[in-house]
């Protein structure tokens, strides 16, 4: 007799992951929450938005890429659902936004409920840390769209700014100053080609590869590939508090400083980054050596220990940086921009 199970769709497998997350997945409500986990679709109330005087809303879809495959090939899932909601939290940050609510996609050949937990616990854990509500998503099981051993996660967030208080860029003028927030390392971009350099066929080095006489262990490379997508939430929070006015926030993500950055300058700039201002993670480096990657390959590829920066003017760059001891530093300048075309120069 055929059954949805023999096809390769247990629900059963998808119930219990349901219940194994449902305390996480809650513990992010607020009050502003009606339906959240098991209804067909999240209810937020928006009722306090209406205190603002003209709130606009933000939002943003993305993933985590092939980081999944690094998860799965070293069998640790608590980190990457939390990688998701950093990345998004950040994504509408630099337009000023602050999280108000979130919904996840999972889906994988075959569904674990332990695995699905993990992740989902990991969602919950930063939504709660950003004061942001987990209120639904969708759980799939999809043998012959997904291989074996694969998975796959995304989310959407959804935020809201005073549209006075939105930042997009325009007032950044010749002189302004480029601070650096400091990266927790990879994040979420250019796993590709770290896998590729560091765990061929997604497999974890053996003892007797050379990598290891760079003077990383087993260890330190989990570590480093799984280390969480950084939140700049607090980082910003922080500066707001101190009075600095942020003129203009690039999310460093794939693309690195080149593509990123020009994406929110005004026509007419272009910015100098002063390569050796900022510490640059121990992870790039052994990318760069063991794989024989070119400078600006890297730069373009990877955030290289920059995962946010912020545009302030220059004399505020003094009190921007002291209030943020140890994670920001002044790593460039805004000029005028030539007839090259090219907004983003390293030296």
């Amino acid at each position: 007799m055929t059954t949805y199970k023999s096809a390769g769709v247990d629900i059963a497998a998808s119930h219990r992951a349901v219940e194994l997350m449902r305390d996480a997945v809650q513990s992010t409500y607020t009050p502003a929450v009606l339906a959240g986990i098991g209804a067909f679709g999240g209810l937020f109330d928006a009722t306090a938005v209406r205190a603002m005087d003209r709130p606009i809303l933000v939002a943003s879809t993305d993933g985590i890429g092939t980081k999944t495959k690094v998860a799965a090939a070293l069998g640790r899932y608590d980190t990457i659902g939390q990688d998701l909601v950093n990345h998004c939290i950040n994504d509408i940050l630099v337009q000023g936004a602050r999280p108000l609510f979130f919904l996840d996609y999972f889906a994988a050949h075959k569904l674990e409920p332990e695995v699905v937990a993990q992740v989902v616990g990991g969602v919950a854990a930063a939504c709660r840390a950003a004061g942001c509500a987990l209120i639904g998503g969708e759980t799939a099981e999809m043998p012959g769209v997904y291989a074996p051993g694969e998975l796959d996660l995304v989310g959407t967030i959804v935020g809201v700014v005073e549209r006075d208080c939105i930042i997009d860029g325009s007032t950044i003028v010749p002189g302004d100053r480029a601070i650096g927030l400091a990266s927790s390392g990879l994040h979420t971009n250019g796993y590709s080609l770290a896998r590729r350099v560091l765990m061929p066929n997604d497999q974890v080095p053996n003892p007797n590869d050379q990598i290891w006489d760079l003077g990383f262990g087993i260890w330190d490379l989990t570590e480093a590939l799984l280390a969480i997508h950084r939140s700049y939430l607090p980082a910003i929070e922080r500066l707001e508090a101190a009075g600095i006015r942020i003129k203009g926030l690039a999310h460093i993500t794939g693309g690195g400083l080149f593509d990123n950055v020009p994406r929110i300058l005004p026509p007419g700039v272009a910015v100098r980054f002063e390569t050796g201002t900022w510490p640059v993670p121990p992870i790039f480096t052994l990318i760069q050596e063991h794989g024989q990657v070119e400078r600006d390959e890297m730069f373009h590829v990877f955030n290289m220990g920059i995962g946010m920066v912020v545009f302030v003017a220059a004399h505020e760059q003094a009190a921007a940086l002291a209030a943020l001891p140890g994670e920001a530093f002044a790593i460039g300048e805004v000029f005028a921009a030539d007839d090259s075309g090219r907004r983003v120069f390293l030296v």
